[in-house]
């Protein structure tokens, strides 16, 4: 099975993928990680580093991958999924989630994958949840003849998933 995660900032999509992956024993990736090489601060990956990576992962068996992203570079992950979830919380369930992350690795309380900055802080809450449109994830997923299960929690997509 091939499952693409879409969501906003917040929406639960590294915890739905990682659940996910647990539950059905499926491999789960998050798209950030083929993006930004951890090894340094603010050090991205080669174009041709993080397609050719993408493409490794779509090309096998089975999979979960998450991430916000819906760009030409992603496609691959949406033409070869089998079911792609929308996740989409209330809008004040994100914030809260966003607001609780940051606080916690800012303490370290929490590991996180970066630093975050209040500056970043700030993008995640208004531009990556606030101004965040399904209907443009779903406009741009049918372009591509694919259907979109917009769920708010596990729960309904682990009733997709058992259903099909």
């Amino acid at each position: 099975m091939k499952i693409r995660i879409i969501g906003a900032c917040g929406s639960g999509k590294s915890t739905l993928a990682r659940e996910l992956s647990r539950k059905y024993n499926i491999a789960f990736y998050e798209m950030d990680n083929l993006i930004w090489d951890r090894s340094a601060e603010n050090r991205r990956y080669p174009e041709e580093v993080r397609d050719s990576s993408l493409q490794a992962i779509v090309s096998s068996d089975a999979w979960i991958i998450e991430g916000a992203q819906l760009n030409p570079w992603t496609f691959p992950s949406i033409l070869e999924a089998d079911l792609i979830f929308v996740l989409h919380p209330h809008v004040l369930v994100r914030d809260y989630r966003i607001i609780k992350r940051f606080l916690l690795s800012r303490t370290g309380l929490q590991e996180w994958n970066y630093k975050q900055s209040f500056s970043n802080l700030c993008k995640m809450m208004v531009e990556w949840n606030h101004q965040y449109d399904v209907q443009d994830v779903i406009e741009m997923t049918s372009k591509h003849g694919k259907d979109v299960v917009v769920i708010t929690n596990e729960k309904q997509a682990v009733e997709k998933i058992n259903s099909t």
